[in-house]
């Protein structure tokens, strides 16, 4: 992973001092292209990282070779824990990199740091079409959640506006869509930063549930968003050749069940309604045959007479 990289690429600069990519690519075993794109992001982050031209040049941290990251300040050292916190979830070796990295930051940088390192989860299983680009009040949702400020938003769902004041604990990027995970008086929330209309910090602190797992209060929203759309399934079948677009498409809600007697594959869908479901089944048309329930038939057989209906 990218991150893993620049945690070591930037121990390696402190025990050396001054690197080039090429030594930097042969220690990780990555391309003089992949190093040099590396250090440059270190450099783009606000991680003290600067080039030095010509004859005995190379990359080097300012002040040198140290065996800390005193030379940090802490808004750089809050830039290179956002960067890392995210591959650590499924990097083991990064995530005790990490800790050691905390061990050896100056103490009024480690609470930051410790907070940066969890701000943040990504989780690649999509529910819906990605967004192209993130939010743009992304980095000052970062910043509220490693500042333990509270935010206020305008919130839009369903067609209804609400403005509340929540407590920022974590943010996950599910394949390009954000969500920021809060406390509220109502118990843990979980908000679509595209669904937010307007965003304030508020110069109110709060405090962060003592533990607090991030990656396992993801995983509880998942399983209780799973559950709620799981509530109708239907069997299908979908010839082998587009069985993975439709596995794909689908996401989470889609189960490949196996090969059937006809050479096509069985295929469950699932959906929170019987219309949903028929309708994320309706635009693959003569592609998929509804095998079960009847509901889902006879709600296809509603949505066609719908389209083809003369309202003239």
């Amino acid at each position: 992973m990218r991150a893993d990289r620049l945690v070591a690429t930037l121990l390696l600069m402190q025990t050396r001092g001054r690197v080039t990519a090429a030594q930097v690519a042969a220690e990780l075993e990555v391309s003089v292209a992949t190093a040099r794109r590396d250090l440059e992001a270190l450099s783009t982050a606000g991680i003290p990282v600067y080039p030095q031209p010509g004859r005995g040049g190379g990359w080097s941290l300012i002040g040198g070779a140290r065996t800390d990251l005193s030379g940090l300040t802490a808004g750089e050292t809050r830039a290179l824990f956002l960067l890392a916190g995210p591959a650590a979830q499924a990097a083991p070796e990064l995530k005790s990199a990490l800790r050691k990295l905390v061990r050896a930051l100056p103490q009024t940088f480690r609470a930051d740091a410790a907070a940066a390192a969890d701000a943040v989860v990504v989780d690649p299983a999509r529910w819906g079409r990605p967004d192209p680009e993130p939010p743009a009040m992304l980095a000052v949702l970062q910043r509220a959640v490693v500042d333990r400020r509270r935010v206020r938003i305008d919130y839009l769902r369903s067609g209804q506006r609400t403005v509340r004041a929540v407590d920022p604990w974590g943010l996950v990027e599910k394949e390009t869509v954000w969500y920021l995970i809060a406390g509220t008086e109502r118990g843990r929330r979980t908000f679509r930063l595209d669904r937010i209309a307007e965003l304030a910090v508020l110069d109110e602190t709060v405090d962060r549930p003592a533990e607090l797992d991030l990656q396992q209060q993801w995983a509880e929203v998942v399983s209780e968003m799973e559950q709620r759309r799981a509530a109708v399934a239907a069997t299908v079948l979908v010839s082998a050749a587009l069985a993975p677009i439709l596995d794909d498409q689908q996401g989470r809600h889609c189960t490949l069940l196996g090969p059937a007697d006809d050479g096509r594959v069985r295929a469950s869908i699932t959906a929170d309604t019987t219309k949903m479901l028929a309708r994320q089944l309706a635009g693959w048309a003569g592609d998929v045959e509804v095998v079960e329930p009847a509901e889902v038939r006879a709600e296809l057989v509603a949505l066609g007479t719908e389209l083809v209906r003369d309202n003239s």
